[in-house]
Formats: C-alpha cells, sequence, structure tokens
C-alpha cells in the first residue's frame, strides 16, 4: 500500500523540533537597578512613581519583569536575591 503525500507531509512535520528558546537576560535594566534600590530604600510603588516622573503602573511592570527574571514571587525574596547575588550592596 502505498503512502499519501498527506502521510507523507505528517511523518516530516513529526520529526521536527522546535527552534531552541531564549533564556530570558538575568541582568536588570538600569531602570529596574534604579527600581530596585528605591524598593530597597523603602519607597512604595507610588513614591517611586512620583520620584522617577512615571505611572504607578509603569513601576510595577518594572517590579514584576525583575520579579521574572530573578525567578522570585515576592518582593521579600526580589530584596533577598538581589542581596546575595550582589546586585544590591548593604551599606
Amino acid at each position: 500500500m502505498a503512502r499519501t503525500a498527506k502521510t507523507k507531509t505528517r511523518a516530516s512535520l513529526a520529526n521536527l523540533t522546535p527552534p531552541p528558546r531564549k533564556k530570558r537576560p538575568e541582568s536588570l535594566t538600569s531602570r529596574e537597578q534604579e527600581i530596585l534600590e528605591l524598593i530597597w530604600a523603602g519607597f512604595k510603588n507610588k513614591e517611586i512613581g512620583q520620584r522617577l516622573k512615571i505611572s504607578v503602573k509603569t513601576v510595577e511592570a518594572h517590579r514584576a519583569n525583575m520579579m521574572k527574571k530573578m525567578r522570585v514571587s515576592n518582593t521579600a525574596q526580589l530584596l533577598k536575591s538581589a542581596i546575595q547575588d550582589g546586585t544590591i550592596k548593604i551599606r
């Protein structure tokens, strides 16, 4: 029994592997670093936004991006991780 073109296509597609996923960059942007230092200093999102002249939503987005990059789920873990990897220096 002969294979059809449809069967050949399915077989060739089954052997394909997806392209490798790019890892998220682990380093923080300068803006994220700036916001992280303000979080460390004890400022609230609203206060950070006012100081940097950006919206609270933008501050929240930067915080979420930092947490994703550092693979943590809350601010305490974010600060702990930043201290451990030397991103924040304790004075």
